[in-house]
């Protein structure tokens, strides 16, 4: 799909389908890969798919499978589990979280954001995140996806579920599944 097609696609969605990525399922998961990579992959080994601060490069993204969930190791372009209970539910109240095929958090080490005023920290995390969230969502319209992200999450209890440092901090959580039947 052209992107100025992709740009007006892109939609937030709050209503899913049941359907699941099958992590037996070579088309399911080359669509997750390819996912992936567009949010925060590498194109070359000091450029990723989306700018951060500096080319700090602090996010990590943890995905939230009925399997577990999973740590995107973007250098590998692979999926690390980090434990194997589903926390999709647990990463929000809204009525949606947790049916969508998985739920992508956004975990920025703070550590590695230097020089900055308390403020200038918030600020170049949540605009980093942003910039994946973006390429996720045009990602989405451009596959079919729905997505949305959300800033209610409760991240005291999600935090050390997927077993963060106390440097890593849950920024933003993006819902992304397939739309549900009208």
């Amino acid at each position: 799909m052209p992107l100025r097609d992709a740009i007006g696609a892109r939609r937030s969605v709050r209503a899913f389908s049941p359907r699941r990525f099958r992590l037996d399922d070579a088309a399911d998961l080359q669509l997750l890969s390819d996912l992936l990579w567009t949010a925060w992959g590498f194109i070359t080994p000091k450029r990723r798919s989306a700018p951060s601060s500096h080319n700090r490069q602090e996010t990590a993204l943890y995905v939230l499978l009925p399997e577990g969930a999973f740590r995107y190791d973007a250098a590998e372009n692979r999926l690390l589990q980090v434990t194997d209970t589903d926390l999709r539910a647990a990463s929000g109240a809204q009525d949606y979280v947790g049916t969508a095929a998985a739920e992508i958090a956004f975990v920025a080490d703070t550590a590695l954001v230097t020089g900055k005023s308390p403020r200038g920290l918030v600020e170049t995390i949540y605009v980093d995140t942003g910039f994946i969230s973006q390429n996720i969502y045009l990602f989405c319209a451009s596959e079919g996806l729905a997505t949305v992200v959300r800033a209610m999450v409760p991240k005291e209890s999600l935090a050390p579920s997927l077993g963060l440092a106390p440097t890593q901090e849950i920024t933003l959580v993006q819902t992304v599944g397939w739309k549900a039947e009208e």
